[in-house]
């Protein structure tokens, strides 16, 4: 064999050798996840239950401090709309924070990106959820996914006294398909009457000429906070954000690629607070988290998934939520990444 017939084979089984280990990569990324079953859910929800004795429930909203500590439940809703719940899927617990994608998509809709943007930025922070430093230093929120700026975005929503909150309520209850969906009255009235920082905020955003209302558009806010609901609600609402605003069922009334990005791509960089940096690289899927115990995750064009249990780690988010959420990522090899 001449040397220019010894380099063209060499050369061969190189591109053949690439070719096979990237084809195994990707096998690899792709798992079927047809084969998610409720035994397979069942093991990683039982795996990770002690978690919810190391975390701490929400005390300082008085009404979520009474959320049993050691419920535990994971759904999720697959790319054909197959529903698949373990552990404590009937219990109920408020949205708490994961309302503000629900909010934040409607502003959108009504005022346009540009407009809502204009008031605060596209920022992840290492600040806690509730810091209000961004507003005293550039005068806007760093992003709506942060309490000053999730309460800033549901001033944005059109409509007198609670038609905003309303209007999230119905959103919530088109999405999951569930009309009996309501807000804890009890949550809200205990949110608005400890909610103090957040009302400086309001006044700090009002000040800085961001908010032009009074304070009925932060009842909306504490309102929509309270919306109860379970994991299976929650699979689904990852499961819409993750397929182009496609319902679980198909329903493509709200269909629209543009908005899953905008809101999938805010829940990557700042759905987890001060964490989410790091849980990208962990988990690395869009996933936003309440105070109330849920996580709610998209994994694009694929599935949602649902978590909850109430007891949160220091960042607020749930700490066996997040547990079950990376053991399926790695069973099922789902990281965008």
């Amino acid at each position: 064999m001449n040397k220019n017939s010894f380099l063209g084979s060499a050369k061969i089984l190189y591109v053949a050798a690439f070719l096979s280990l990237n084809t195994f990569a990707y096998a690899q990324k792709t798992t079927d996840i047809s084969a998610v079953s409720e035994k397979t859910l069942n093991s990683i929800l039982e795996k990770n239950r002690t978690y919810s004795a190391q975390g701490k429930v929400a005390d300082y909203i008085p009404e979520l401090a009474k959320m049993e500590a050691g419920a535990v439940a994971l759904s999720v809703v697959e790319k054909n709309g197959k529903i698949f719940n373990v552990g404590d899927v009937h219990k109920k617990f408020t949205m708490q924070s994961i309302s503000k994608i629900i909010a934040l998509m409607i502003a959108v809709s009504e005022k346009g990106e540009a407009n809502v943007f204009d008031k605060m930025g596209y920022f992840g922070t290492d600040r806690p959820f509730n810091s209000y430093i961004n507003l005293e230093t550039a005068g806007k929120p760093l992003n709506p996914m942060m309490n000053a700026g999730a309460i800033l975005t549901t001033s944005l929503i059109s409509g007198d006294g609670e038609k905003p909150f309303l209007k999230v309520l119905e959103m919530v209850r088109y999405m999951t398909k569930n009309s009996a969906i309501d807000y804890n009255k009890s949550v809200y009235e205990s949110e608005k009457s400890t909610g103090h920082r957040n009302r400086g905020m309001f006044y700090l955003m009002k000040n800085n000429g961001l908010i032009s209302g009074n304070e009925d558009q932060l009842d909306n806010y504490f309102k929509q906070c309270s919306i109860e609901l379970t994991a299976e609600d929650l699979a689904k609402i990852g499961y819409f954000f993750a397929n182009q605003c496609v319902r679980f069922d198909g329903d493509s009334t709200y269909k629209n690629a543009e908005m899953a990005k905008l809101i999938e791509s805010q829940m990557l960089i700042a759905g987890m607070y001060e964490f989410s940096g790091e849980y990208a690289r962990t988990v690395g899927l869009p996933s936003k988290s309440g105070v109330g115990g849920g996580i709610t995750v998209s994994v694009p064009g694929k599935m949602g998934i649902g978590v909850f249990s109430p007891a949160l780690d220091t960042h607020g988010n749930s700490l066996a939520g997040y547990h079950m959420i990376l053991d399926l990522v790695k069973q099922y090899g789902l990281s965008i990444f």
